[in-house]
């Protein structure tokens, strides 16, 4: 009796839950209204069979509960006619699960011809995009030409992917109510690019191309994140998403550099550091090592240069060019106290190196100490 009393406040329970819920699903940002209808059609299936199983478990346990001169149930291994209704109804909810997924999906990685195109390009521990330029198409890629200053692997020879735009910080924008084709590839590991107010993502398999589609419908700026464990700074890897009118996006991609641009070999003390700025962004270093002052994986290099580090091993380290270049070449010999070794080593050259801490020396260096002002004694 106990138990029957238990499962119908179960369910009664789980019911009225459903129904005040008060963590509903967000109001839209894109077209995906069918995944909104599709999770409401498995909610009712599953709800279905949920109350029913339950329910007739309740009445199994009243009607047929131990009775003083009750007789004893009679064992029957097997039912052909209850078989075949189990197997019929499942396979009928089964069907009605299945089906407008597989629509939906359909439709989902089936983008219209007047989409604009958007490649994300995930890495550990950072986003890039790149957008078609005046073309209106992408360049073609191929991992053979990927370096730190061509990190999508842009072919040099093609035409078409000289006015590409491409865009290293963490924060992209999308004109409103035009349907977007985004195409996803990873540099590394199993990433997944999602923006869950638009209903939206999709894992990102290295040596694979993926993509979906959506139309952003609200003004607003939308958190951009990955979904896939991808490592020690996988809470990092988070971006913007910024929908607006035509007119705004439109200024915001006159400002972008083009993959041409990006291209031009850097020259004077200005260009070591355009070229550091260039290997941080390639090889990730910014996915670990702020230049705002947040914390990340690793110290921030905003004003790095000339501050005394506490070391794991409890000693001190003055931050100059022997250090950040030391460091840099060999991460692991030392490692700064309150962070992980994680940092792995990447092989540079002299010239590389040099330029790195060029960047890092730009961000500023440590302000000296103020003084202590000393009172004068009577």
């Amino acid at each position: 009796m106990i138990m029957a009393v238990v499962l119908a406040l179960i369910v009664v329970g789980s019911v009225l839950f459903h129904l005040l819920n008060p963590w509903w699903i967000t109001p839209l940002a894109s077209n995906w209204k069918a995944m909104d209808d599709t999770l409401t059609i498995t909610l009712v299936i599953t709800g279905i069979f949920f109350v029913g199983i339950n329910l007739f478990m309740v009445y199994a346990l009243l009607r047929y509960r131990h009775r003083p001169g009750s007789p004893r149930a009679a064992h029957e291994p097997e039912s052909k006619p209850l078989e075949r209704w189990l197997i019929g109804i499942t396979t009928v909810g089964i069907m009605a699960l299945l089906a407008p997924g597989l629509v939906v999906y359909a439709s989902y990685v089936k983008p219209p011809q007047d989409a604009t195109v958007l490649e994300v390009l995930g890495q550990q521990w950072q986003w890039r995009f790149r957008l078609p330029g005046a073309d209106g198409k992408l360049g073609l890629s191929e991992t053979r030409h990927v370096s730190p200053t061509n990190p999508f692997g842009l072919d040099p020879a093609d035409p078409a992917g000289q006015d590409d735009i491409l865009i290293a910080e963490q924060e992209v924008h999308l004109p409103l109510n035009k349907p977007v084709h985004v195409i996803l590839r990873s540099h590394d590991v199993l990433h997944d690019f999602f923006v869950p107010p638009f209903r939206a993502r999709m894992n990102m398999v290295p040596g694979q191309i993926s993509t979906f589609w959506f139309t952003p419908t609200q003004i607003g700026r939308f958190e951009a994140m990955c979904s896939q464990l991808c490592g020690v700074g996988h809470p990092n890897m988070r971006a913007v998403v910024v929908v607006e009118d035509a007119a705004n996006y439109q200024a915001w991609l006159k400002d972008k550099e083009s993959f041409a641009v990006t291209q031009r070999p850097p020259t004077g003390e200005g260009g070591q550091v355009a070229q550091g700025r260039a290997l941080a962004n390639g090889k990730g270093c910014v996915a670990c090592h702020s230049i705002d002052g947040s914390t990340r994986v690793g110290p921030t290099w905003k004003s790095l240069f000339g501050k005394t580090e506490n070391m794991r091993d409890g000693s001190t380290a003055l931050v100059d060019d022997a250090y950040l270049g030391a460091f840099i070449r060999d991460p692991q010999a030392r490692g700064v106290k309150g962070f992980a070794p994680v940092m792995p080593k990447i092989p540079l050259s002299d010239e590389e190196v040099a330029a790195l801490v060029a960047y890092i020396k730009s961000l500023g260096p440590t302000p000296p100490p103020a003084p202590v002002e000393q009172k004068a004694q009577r």
